[in-house]
Order: C-alpha cells, then sequence, then structure tokens
C-alpha cells in the first residue's frame, strides 16, 4: 500500500482539476478564477505529501485509495493552502472587501478590518448546510460552537442572523419557516401600503430629506414630496410619523457611507423605507438616532426587504428600550447604572476615579450601547462582534417567548447537558448559577472591558472628562472584537465570583 501510495505522490497531479473539487469542500475557495499563479504552485508542493495524497485520491475517485478522508485530513489541507495568494487581494483583508466593497476614496478612513475567516473555526456555508437535518431542522448547538470560536462567513450571515435573534425556531422545518416567512413578508406589505397612502414617496426608490408636515400637521410647501389629497386631519401618530421621516432620510445619507452599497440610492431608500415602517408599527418609541445603523447591516445582508425588516425587528427586541428617553431619563440609563456597578466590583480604584471626575455615570458610553460598538469597529469587525454575541447570548426558548409576545428569561433550573449546549456560552453560565438579572447584558461587559484595557491610562492621563471622552474616543479602530469578546467574558465571570464572595 505504501508504495502504491508513494507511486501516486510522484504522479503529475493534474492541479487545476483537484482545486475545483476543493473549491466545494470549504468556503475559503469559493472563486476558483481568483486563486493565483502563486497560489496554484503552493498546492502543487502540499499535494506531494504522503498524508495529503489519500485525501486527493479520494476526491478524484482514484482506483487505489478507497477510504474516506476524515473531518482532520480535511481541516489539514485547507489550514496548509490558507496561506495561497488571490489574484485580487492588494491586502490581507481582501477576501472580506470584496464582500463589503468600500469606496476607493474613503479606504484611508475607515477603520482597518481585522477579522478573517479561518478554516475549522468559522462557521463556513458547507457546515452551515449540514448542520440541518432531512427535515430542515437546525443542530443549534453545533453552530453556536463554531459561531463562538470564529464568527461567520458573510455568504451566509443574514440566514445564520435570522436564528440568533430569534426569528426562527431551530426545531422548525423549512417548511413552516417557508410558511412563516410568506407571512411575515405579507404583513411587512400591508403596513408599507398603509404607509405608502399616506406618504406615497415610499417604496418609489426615493425618501425625503426636507421636513414633510409642522408640528401640526400641515404640509410643508416645496419640500418635493406630493401630499395624497385628504379632507381628513391627521392624528397625533401620523403627524409624528411624518415629522419623523425626514430626519430618517438625513441619518441614511450618513449610514455607512463608504461602502459601495450605499452608493446606490435606491438601497439608501431601501434602509429609509424599513425604518419608516418600523417606526410606524412601533410608535410608542419612535424614531431615533442610531437605529439606521442597527438596520443597515440587516438590508446589505437580506435580499428581500421583508426579510430585512423582521431581521431589524428582532435585533431591536434587545436594545429597544436603549432608546426611549424623555426630559427626565434616557432608556440607556439602566445599562450605565449596571455598568457603574459591575465597574465597583471588578476595578474599585478605576470606578473611585472617574467618580472623582463626575464620570461615575459612565456617560461617555452610551454610543458604545446604544448601536453596539458599530462605531468603535470596521464594518466587518462590528458584525463578527455582533454575531459572536448573540451567540454567546443565545437562548433556545427566544422564539417561543418572542411569539408569545413574551421577554425570554433565564431559568434557574437544572438542565441536562444536551439542553445547556443549546445556550450561548454567556448565557448558559448565567443559566447554571441562576442569575435572572444577567441578560443581554454582554455588552455592559464589552464596556467594562475596554476601560480596563484602558486602566492605566484613564488613571494617569485623565484629568477630566474630556480626557475620558478623548482616551475612549482614541479606541476607534484600534479594538480587536476577539479580544474585546474574551475580556469581556472574564469580567463577567470575575464580577460573578466577587459578587458571590461579596
Amino acid at each position: 500500500m505504501i508504495r502504491k501510495l508513494l507511486w501516486f505522490s510522484n504522479q503529475d497531479l493534474d492541479v487545476d482539476k483537484i482545486l475545483k473539487r476543493i473549491v466545494d469542500e470549504d468556503y475559503m475557495f469559493t472563486d476558483f478564477s481568483s486563486i493565483s499563479v502563486e497560489g496554484r504552485s503552493f498546492l502543487k508542493k502540499c499535494l506531494y505529501r504522503k498524508v495529503m495524497c489519500s485525501l486527493i485520491a479520494n476526491m478524484l475517485n482514484h482506483p487505489f485509495l478507497k477510504w474516506l478522508p476524515d473531518e482532520d485530513d480535511i481541516e489539514e489541507l485547507c489550514v496548509m493552502l490558507k496561506s495561497i495568494s488571490f489574484a485580487n487581494s492588494n491586502n490581507a483583508n481582501g477576501d472580506m472587501e470584496s464582500y463589503f466593497l468600500v469606496r476607493p476614496e474613503c479606504k484611508a478612513d475607515v477603520p482597518k478590518t481585522r477579522f478573517k475567516p479561518k478554516v475549522g473555526k468559522t462557521l463556513s456555508e458547507r457546515r452551515w448546510n449540514a448542520a440541518f437535518d432531512k427535515d430542515g431542522r437546525l443542530d443549534i448547538a453545533a453552530v453556536l460552537r463554531r459561531i463562538q470560536r470564529g464568527g461567520v462567513h458573510p455568504l451566509i450571515k443574514g440566514a445564520v442572523w435570522e436564528f440568533l435573534l430569534g426569528c426562527y425556531d431551530p426545531n422548525s422545518t423549512t417548511e413552516e419557516r417557508e410558511n412563516l416567512r410568506k407571512k411575515r413578508r405579507e404583513q411587512y406589505n400591508s403596513w408599507k401600503e398603509q404607509c405608502k397612502k399616506i406618504v406615497p414617496i415610499i417604496g418609489t426608490g426615493k425618501f425625503a430629506m426636507t421636513p414633510l408636515v409642522d408640528e401640526d400637521g400641515e404640509p410643508v410647501e416645496n419640500n418635493g414630496v406630493v401630499e395624497p389629497e385628504s379632507d381628513a386631519k391627521s392624528d397625533k401618530k401620523v403627524i409624528q410619523w411624518k415629522l419623523s421621516l425626514h430626519q430618517i432620510g438625513l441619518d441614511v445619507v450618513r449610514t455607512d457611507r463608504a461602502l459601495v452599497f450605499y452608493e446606490n440610492e435606491a438601497n439608501q431608500a431601501t434602509l429609509w423605507d424599513v425604518l419608516a415602517v418600523y417606526i410606524w408599527v412601533d410608535d410608542d418609541i419612535g424614531y431615533v438616532q442610531g437605529m439606521n445603523d442597527i438596520c443597515s447591516p440587516m438590508v446589505i445582508l437580506l435580499k428581500d426587504e421583508a426579510d430585512a425588516f423582521w431581521c431589524f425587528e428582532h435585533a431591536m427586541r434587545r436594545v429597544r428600550e436603549n432608546f426611549r428617553s424623555n426630559a427626565t431619563s434616557m432608556g440607556v440609563q439602566t445599562q450605565l447604572g449596571i455598568l457603574s456597578q459591575v465597574m465597583r466590583v471588578v476595578d474599585p480604584k478605576l470606578h473611585q476615579h472617574l467618580e472623582g471626575l463626575d464620570g461615575g455615570e459612565y456617560l461617555f458610553a452610551i454610543r458604545m450601547l446604544m448601536v453596539l460598538f458599530r462605531r468603535e469597529f470596521s464594518f466587518v469587525d462590528a458584525l463578527y462582534l455582533w454575531e459572536v454575541m448573540w451567540a454567546m447570548e443565545y437562548n433556545p426558548n427566544m422564539f417561543s417567548d418572542y411569539a408569545s409576545n413574551g421577554s425570554h428569561e433565564v431559568v434557574a433550573t437544572k438542565l441536562s447537558r444536551k439542553v445547556l449546549q443549546q445556550y450561548g456560552k454567556y448565557e448558559r453560565k448565567n443559566v447554571k448559577i441562576g442569575r435572572t438579572d444577567q441578560k443581554s447584558l454582554l455588552a455592559v461587559f464589552l464596556v467594562a472591558g475596554v476601560l480596563e484595557t484602558k486602566n492605566k491610562k484613564l488613571l494617569n492621563e485623565a484629568k477630566g472628562l474630556d480626557d475620558v471622552a478623548q482616551i475612549m474616543g482614541d479606541i476607534t479602530g484600534s479594538l480587536d472584537a476577539k479580544k474585546a469578546l474574551t475580556e469581556a467574558l472574564k469580567i463577567h465571570k470575575k464580577y460573578l465570583n466577587k459578587a458571590r464572595s461579596g
């Protein structure tokens, strides 16, 4: 057998043919034509290794070797190939930029992207498809493990996010999900038609950037929007909604403007439409700046506008209260209060120093919590941060609780190991110890982790709140999402241990 293996390894291998087969095996090689000559040369050298010959022979149905390669063989081959250079890559992030293209004139101004898909860690399209059984039920435990190790590949982010955010039950069948998707699309289109009857520009590929009405609901002249004729006086809900539409438009043109995707006015209009319909449906809080930053990735990742709306709507269920505000308070103050409590326990010296600077309310962290670190990371890294956070906070009861208009709670009860594996890493720890007050607070521990990394700088250089704001502002574009998440989990563990012993 060894002699046959050596014979095979000395043959003139058809590298192109092998590459085409490998393209189907792993997400790294989604575009065969983009693999450079140097990459193919490197591959050929790799393929002459005896350990790899068994895999290649099986791929090509070679008559001498019929055993199936195990997962380790496939992983080893792909790890060997991860340094292949791609013809169209001018930098280490070329692959990511091909999915979220940045306008050439903006490249120098956008934060550096650190996230790169890693074989054996990142959830690939192949792994994602393999996680469904024949009826379409998802092995959510396996998916969570992958995401927590290395995020999600861009090709499948939208589909994966729908599960992470509780849009769909992993125990549902393909048919059940398609029926629900159809029902939701019909509902969204019905709401959109209601809006269109009031403001006809909705759904036309255009959007408003100037006020449509004044405070009394009277149309503003020369705003470029044709108002439908009506004798009925608009009620308070309609007036408030109309007053928000131009503000959404002003924010839309500023949203992710470095991305080529938003050079197209129709894509900007889709973002405007989704936000307009959302605040029509959820008029309790209305539109608040920052919602556009949460919504934008959904519009980019999900081709169907209605699907993007529902993904955004479920994401907002997690952060909705942060946007609630009135004359005396802000919704995000609850999380700021928890942050203050956490810092008092895990780093009393730093907390005391910030309090002495009148920064004990941690108002400098408002933006981080409101828009989930969108401004602190590059676009790609922010998406990676979100999906790993959602995976870590995942609760298998989320879909059923959302469906019943409830809010998923941590249940203090003894669960089997198999059931516990269906919880995210962060949520699982809370379930084990019965902490019902730590739900969806990983973002708070992320901020605490960032403060810890800047501990010495804040203690030594911050002489006032302006210094604190400057130091925290300097982290933009310099944070590593993976390291930030690791630090957040350490802070969470430290906090729980000290809280228990205290």
